[in-house]
């Protein structure tokens, strides 16, 4: 805004100069506003600025009692570690000193076992020895008991001889002594107990006491004599014809007939002992086999893995004896056999293709035959 020049009129200067203060209120309300706008906006900025130095301040303490937090837990964590692993080393220090006893202790069981090893074949051989001798005691047995029935068959069929003698010279007698007579019936000469008797003095002292109670007072010296066949008799109970297996074709349930003898076809994995033991539970024996024939009948039957038959050599080595006690009059052996392999094949099986192998007794086989008499 200009001055006004010295040269201009003074009329309407009031005027003016009212403007002009009023232009000068006006500007200094504005800077006024204007510079209370500021203030107002340096407030805010300000405060704004102490709430974030606030969050910050807040935010690092907070962070810092994390820290803290934080240091603690892990010197917790380090004590707990470090007690950690000195149990741990405490623990291997303990598990190896236990390995140590365990390995002291393995080492004895082994001993131990080898020791018990040791035992074990001994008491083996042993036991095998025992059954050995057993085996032996118990062929003894049998063959005593079967030489007994045989001296208790030959006493019988003696005293049958005897009995008929004695009816023969009944019947032929010519005359009586006065004062005497003869028994219409001839007395019965007693059955022999089963068991084979002692001696045979018992039943030979037997004999002439019957005769002198049945036999005449005076005989004729040339009083006939008829063969035995020629005289007629009455049922005879020592008769031979009565023998179980002579006449007779009846065999228990499970048994096969074959010329009046009955055979069992056993089954079941056993030895040679336990096969006899269970042959004679049946009232049997294993088998014996004299000819060509039972041989051929067998075979149809027999076990295809083997079975034991009633042949051994457990007394004398090479001496083979049947359980009947008969001789060996027919043999089916394979090639090459009997050859007692490794020394001490001492029982004998029939293969299953019929022929017959020497073999160990203690082997086990599925089969084994057993026989015995036929009855009527």
């Amino acid at each position: 805004m200009k001055p006004p020049s010295q040269d201009e009129g003074r009329g309407p200067r009031p005027a003016v100069e009212h403007q002009e203060v009023f232009e000068f209120h006006r500007s200094r309300r504005q800077c006024c506003k204007l510079g209370m706008q500021i203030a107002l906006l340096g407030l805010v900025t300000a405060a704004l600025w102490a709430g974030l130095l606030t969050l910050l301040l807040l935010w690092h303490w907070d962070t810092v009692q994390n820290l803290k937090h934080l240091e603690e837990t892990a010197a917790r964590n380090v004590s707990q570690v470090s007690k950690a692993l000195e149990n741990h080393k405490g623990d291997q220090m303990a598990q190896k000193s236990q390995a140590a006893q365990m390995s002291q202790n393995m080492e004895k069981i082994q001993a131990e076992q080898k020791r018990m090893k040791a035992q074990d074949s001994e008491l083996s051989q042993n036991l095998d020895g025992l059954l050995e001798d057993l085996s032996n005691l118990k062929s003894q047995g049998l063959n005593e008991r079967r030489t007994a029935l045989n001296s208790l068959e030959r006493l019988q069929e003696e005293v049958a001889k005897l009995w008929i003698e004695l009816r023969v010279s009944n019947a032929w007698m010519p005359r009586v002594t006065p004062g005497e007579t003869l028994p219409t019936t001839v007395p019965t000469v007693p059955m022999l107990p089963t068991m084979a008797p002692t001696t045979a003095s018992a039943t030979s002292a037997m004999l002439p006491t019957t005769r002198a109670a049945t036999a005449p007072a005076t005989v004729p010296a040339m009083a006939p004599t008829m063969p035995p066949t020629t005289v007629p008799t009455t049922a005879d109970p020592l008769s031979l014809s009565s023998t179980p297996g002579s006449t007779c074709n009846t065999c228990p349930e499970r048994w096969v007939n074959f010329q009046h003898k009955c055979y069992y076809f056993g089954k079941g994995a056993k030895r040679w002992i336990q096969a006899r033991e269970a042959c004679s539970k049946l009232q049997g024996r294993l088998v014996s086999i004299h000819s060509q024939e039972e041989q051929d009948f067998l075979a149809k039957y027999i076990n295809r893995q083997g079975s034991w038959i009633g042949l051994r050599d457990l007394n004398i080595e090479g001496e083979f004896v049947w359980m009947d006690q008969k001789p060996l009059n027919y043999s089916n052996w394979r090639p090459g056999e009997p050859n007692n392999g490794d020394q001490g094949e001492d029982c004998v099986m029939m293969l299953g293709f019929g022929q017959w192998n020497d073999a160990f007794c203690n082997n086990y086989l599925d089969g084994w035959v057993c026989d015995r008499l036929a009855t009527c």
